[in-house]
Formats: structure tokens, C-alpha cells, sequence
């Protein structure tokens, strides 16, 4: 992926070597915390000290240094790219897109949609708008999934900005409605065709993107597909437990994946990615 002379993202927060966990807080927990601590006779201080400590530790990061970190600075490329992917998608349908923050974390993290560690994977969060990521994934990417390759770094980003897009079209909250009143094998399929439409936008990012900007080389594409490939539930599920349970599945096959990641790919257009309205996934 050419990459090195690209725009990076002042949309960065890094909170790598910081603490998170879930916490009380302040106000009526810390309340409860003494009232608890005076009925069992103990010594509230310690419990305080470290609210405040973890409390310190959630508060937003500060910008990465690109020139001293390789791989930060690669994200904040990508980042950027797909700033101005949708940025020009959206103002061309005469909408204002408005950019995610991505945050990077070490170990765990607290994010308005809850805490969650390393484990969880990248992720997004429709409650701040923000992309959150541990490095240390992509490492995996290459070891254990067998998807190497810096442009199936990219498609990692790509997918969850994907989700962000959803977000700010109001997909998501549609999804959401109809997920409430769903069982929970329905709201699973809701899910996938969710998580498959994100694919299908970062391969539009990645259409749009070489096209204005030429970043995609020999190679390029199959690592995405490769990536995607890797992780669909049911290669997950076999791999895991011997078996597959597709009432289970919340993001799609490999082979879904793959075909929805090349359909944004091959057609670069939003409304290719109807997976809602599909009656083949």
C-alpha cells in the first residue's frame, strides 16, 4: 500500500501506558463507596485513591508521536484517507461528514459504550464516535489469523470508519430498533448484515480512495480479502469449538466477508452495499 506520503489525522487520541478499568466514579458512587466502607468498618482511603487514579487514567490521550511510532503513523494515514473518502462522498450527496476519532489503547479501555480490554478486538463506539484499537491486534492479524500484510492493517480500519459512516447516516439506530424487538437468533442476523455493510463501505473507501489517489499496489487486495476471510464466525467457531452455530453468528462467513468487501471494491458505490435489502448474503 503506498502510504508514506499521505495527509495524517489530527484525529488521534493516544492513551497507550494508561490504566482503565471499570470504575465508580465520582458523585453518588463514591457516596455509596464510604457508606459501604463505614458499615463494614473499614478504611476507605486506598478505594478513593484509586477512583481517582483510574478516573485520571480514562481522561482523552494526547496525539501520538508519529515520527518516533511506524505503526501509529500508519494509522493516522489511513485514518486520514478515509477522512477524505467521506468527506467528498457525503458532500457530493449534499451531506456534512463528521469525522471519528480514533483512540489508541494498551491492554484495556473505557469508552462511553463501556470498558472493554485488548481481547475485544478494534471496535467502535456509536456513543462518542470513536475507533478504538491496540496496536498489538495486528500483530495477531499476521500470527494468528495468517492475514499479513499493511493493507489488511488498513481494511481493519476501514471496516470500523465503515461502521462510523453507518452511524452517521443513521443505520445503526435503525438497526438498533429493530434488534429490540427481535429474538435473539433475529437480532444476530440483524448484526451481520450490519457488520457486512461495513465491509462493503471499506471497500468502497478503498475503491474511492485508489482511484483519487492510486495507494493500492500488487498484493493489496488479496491481503484485505485475506484478512476478512480470517475472521468470519464460522472459520472463528470451527477453529474455537470444533463446529459452527450460524443462529449465532453476528458478523457473517468468510465467505460473506469477502464478497461484500469486493463488492464496495469493484463498484466503489454506496448503494451496492444494500445488505439490508439482499436476499443472498
Amino acid at each position: 500500500m503506498r502510504w508514506s506520503g499521505g495527509r495524517r489525522s489530527d484525529n488521534i487520541e493516544d492513551r497507550r501506558g494508561t490504566r482503565a478499568g471499570p470504575v465508580l466514579g465520582g458523585g453518588i458512587g463514591t457516596i455509596v463507596l464510604l457508606l459501604l466502607a463505614w458499615y463494614l468498618g473499614i478504611d476507605p482511603t486506598p478505594l478513593l485513591q484509586q477512583i481517582q487514579t483510574d478516573t485520571v487514567a480514562d481522561q482523552p490521550g494526547t496525539a501520538p508521536d508519529l515520527q518516533q511510532d511506524p505503526l501509529a503513523d500508519f494509522v493516522a494515514v489511513v485514518l486520514a484517507d478515509t477522512e477524505d473518502t467521506w468527506r467528498a462522498e457525503f458532500a457530493a450527496n449534499g451531506k456534512q461528514y463528521v469525522d471519528p476519532t480514533l483512540v489508541l489503547f494498551s491492554d484495556s479501555v473505557a469508552s462511553a459504550c463501556g470498558y472493554a480490554d485488548a481481547a475485544t478486538g478494534p471496535f467502535y463506539c456509536p456513543g462518542d464516535q470513536k475507533v478504538y484499537i491496540d496496536l498489538s491486534f495486528y500483530r495477531d492479524l499476521r500470527e494468528r489469523f495468517d492475514a499479513p500484510g499493511d493493507f489488511a492493517e488498513a481494511y481493519v480500519i476501514a471496516h470500523e470508519v465503515g461502521h462510523h459512516v453507518q452511524n452517521v447516516l443513521g443505520i445503526s439506530d435503525q438497526v438498533r430498533q429493530q434488534q429490540q424487538h427481535a429474538s435473539a437468533a433475529e437480532a444476530n442476523r440483524w448484526s451481520v448484515r450490519l457488520e457486512l455493510q461495513a465491509d462493503c463501505f471499506a471497500g468502497v473507501w478503498a475503491n474511492r480512495a485508489d482511484r483519487a489517489r492510486q495507494i493500492l499496489e500488487d498484493g493489496d487486495v488479496d491481503e484485505a480479502l485475506t484478512a476478512a476471510s480470517a475472521i468470519g464466525d464460522d472459520r472463528l467457531q470451527r477453529q474455537a469449538q470444533g463446529h459452527v452455530t450460524p443462529d449465532s453468528f453476528t458478523h457473517g462467513t468468510s465467505a460473506q466477508r469477502v464478497r461484500w468487501f469486493n463488492e464496495g471494491l469493484t463498484n466503489g458505490s454506496l448503494v451496492r452495499c444494500d445488505t439490508f435489502g439482499a436476499q443472498q448474503l
